[in-house]
């Protein structure tokens, strides 16, 4: 159903507003090109038998060239294969380090294991 700006507004004037609305904006700053490990990441209310995963290593880096050696390190040692190394890479390049999320501080899964 295609829609122009006016017709929404006659048929959904609430929904229009929000939409239009500069307020109900939402930033997002992390992407994750794995689904699974994505929904995995975002109900964990314990980090038991937690494994970080390379985003995880990148969101505590500070800098492209930190996240970069990361990304080199664990395709040197095949925690990540060639391919997903490209794909870190191209979003590093393109997003910048802030793209994989949030930087994760010192004691991160301390203070956020039990919310």
């Amino acid at each position: 159903m295609d829609l122009d700006k006016e017709s929404l507004k006659k048929m959904f004037p609430n929904l229009a507003k929000e939409l239009g609305d500069k307020d109900n904006k939402v930033r997002v700053n992390s992407v994750r090109t794995d689904h699974e490990k994505g929904e995995k990441a975002a109900v964990m209310r314990s980090f038991d038998d937690y494994v970080p995963d390379v985003v995880d290593f990148i969101r505590r880096c500070d800098t492209k060239e930190q996240a970069e050696e990361i990304i080199s390190f664990l395709e040197n040692r095949r925690e990540i294969d060639k391919r997903c190394a490209k794909k870190l890479r191209d979003q590093l390049k393109k997003n910048g380090v802030r793209s994989f999320g949030s930087k994760k501080e010192h004691d991160y899964y301390l203070r956020h294991a039990c919310r």
